[in-house]
């Protein structure tokens, strides 16, 4: 009937889309016997139940997946960098600091000491010094041989940028000591728990003088401090009849009784007698706890503008001097003329006018020795100034005496500010013949005397 009326060929394309719309319902009414059986859609419902309940299923459980693939990817990612063993940043630095049981306690019945008391240093020391010839504790005429001592705490600091600015002090050092014919000894042990903070340097002090008589002069510097003149030499002529040298003002401390009269952040202590019978009487207000509380007290009340808490170093030693004068001031040396000690507040802003202005060497306001910055704690958790003016002002220190270090070898920083350098002179085919500019890098006290051969 078809054929006739629309033609053979057309009927059969016809009968074709019929037999595949057939297949194609047949396939959609399985799908759907399928997924009332896998999912329960509809419930059994009219199929426009179906479809609207199959939609909602999708989307709820595309919803229920997602996120929890994504917190799976997440977590996974978080495991993988916890448990790394190679991750540093992931690692939990207190499996390295593990609780070594409780510090020995003192007998609070018994009054402190660094140690035996010993009488007769002076004749001990003079005679080693006779018996070894080859250690002399001058390497030439007012040049005396000098230990550089410095150090930190034997644990990582409490911030993260700490360590970091503990090397730059370190290596600022090392360069100063290296230039000058100094020995230097980092410390990083607690030798007596009693001691911590302020009082720590105390007996090691002690110790280093009695372990290594063949030094003259042994020179405590905070690891806060940094030197800022590379090419100012110590005037140890100065001192040849003193044994202890700080910083300050024998008006402040003598007369006004202030307790920043000196500072003992930077301090050259002669080795002999008298400097162990100082650090005898110096130590007793060290010890941790109430000693160091009640000796507190009586510091605050005594030194002019003192705040309130425990007893330091400084003041304990302002006191001293301003109670036993007759006894220990005749031999120390309150210098001002050059800065053994500089507080950071009132250089580091000037430097670029130093720059301008003055040149290395002169150690004083015009171009400090020393730049101590004082209050700054770049290795604990709060300090007493604004981190981030602290940690600038220290890189341009660094800087300042860093470059004085590259000079030498034709470089410098971009800026105060900056840790790139830059060229400041060519490369020459004769190296030997370039001039030192700042006389650091072959310095006169470096010269040794050869003998002539017969």
């Amino acid at each position: 009937m078809l054929e006739r009326c629309l033609g053979t060929l057309r009927a059969r394309q016809i009968q074709r889309a019929i037999r595949h719309g057939k297949i194609t319902l047949l396939c959609l009414f399985m799908t759907v016997i399928v997924l009332r059986g896998t999912i329960g859609a509809g419930k059994f419902g009219t199929p426009e139940q179906d479809i609207d309940d199959i939609r909602q299923h999708f989307y709820a459980h595309r919803k229920r997946v997602e996120p929890h693939r994504v917190l799976e990817e997440v977590q996974t990612t978080d495991a993988a960098k916890t448990e790394d063993p190679n991750n540093y940043e992931k690692f939990d630095m207190n499996k390295l600091f593990v609780d070594e049981g409780e510090d020995e306690k003192r007998d609070p019945n018994k009054q402190y000491s660094l140690g035996p008391k010993i009488s007769d240093w002076d004749e001990q020391r003079s005679e080693w010094l006779k018996r070894n010839p080859t250690l002399p504790n001058f390497l030439r005429p007012n040049k005396p041989r000098v230990l550089l001592v410095t150090g930190s705490s034997p644990k990582p600091c409490e911030n993260p940028v700490g360590d970091h600015y503990l090397l730059k002090a370190i290596k600022n050092k090392i360069d100063y000591c290296r230039i000058h014919g100094i020995e230097i000894f980092y410390n990083m042990a607690l030798l007596d728990a009693e001691m911590a903070g302020f009082w720590a340097k105390l007996p090691l002090i002690r110790k280093l003088l009695l372990s290594h008589p063949e030094v003259e002069f042994l020179w405590w510097m905070d690891s806060d401090a940094m030197f800022t003149d590379m090419a100012f030499e110590v005037p140890w002529e100065r001192y040849k009849d003193h044994n202890l040298v700080m910083h300050g003002w024998k008006e402040m401390v003598y007369d006004e009784k202030n307790w920043i009269g000196l500072n003992t952040g930077s301090f050259l202590l002669r080795n002999c007698q008298w400097a162990l019978d100082l650090l005898d009487v110096w130590a007793p207000m060290g010890p941790k706890g109430k000693i160091r509380d009640d000796a507190g007290k009586i510091l605050t009340r005594e030194l002019k503008g003192r705040p309130v808490f425990e007893a330091d170093d400084q003041s304990a030693m302002v006191y001293l001097l301003i109670t036993q004068r007759d006894k220990w001031g005749e031999k120390v040396y309150l210098e001002s003329a050059y800065y053994l000690h500089g507080y950071w507040g009132i250089l580091v802003d000037r430097y670029e006018e130093m720059i301008e202005n003055y040149h290395p060497g002169l150690g004083d306001h015009r171009w400090p020795l020393v730049t101590h910055f004082v209050g700054c704690k770049p290795c604990g958790k709060f300090g007493d100034y604004p981190v981030e003016r602290c940690l600038k002002q220290m890189d341009r220190a660094f800087n300042f005496g860093d470059n004085q270090v590259l000079n030498m070898y034709g470089f410098e920083h971009r800026t105060l500010a900056s840790k790139k350098v830059k060229r400041i002179r060519n490369e020459t085919s004769t190296p030997l013949e370039v001039k030192d500019e700042l006389g650091i890098r072959h310095p006169a006290f470096k010269v040794v005397k050869v003998a002539a051969s017969s």
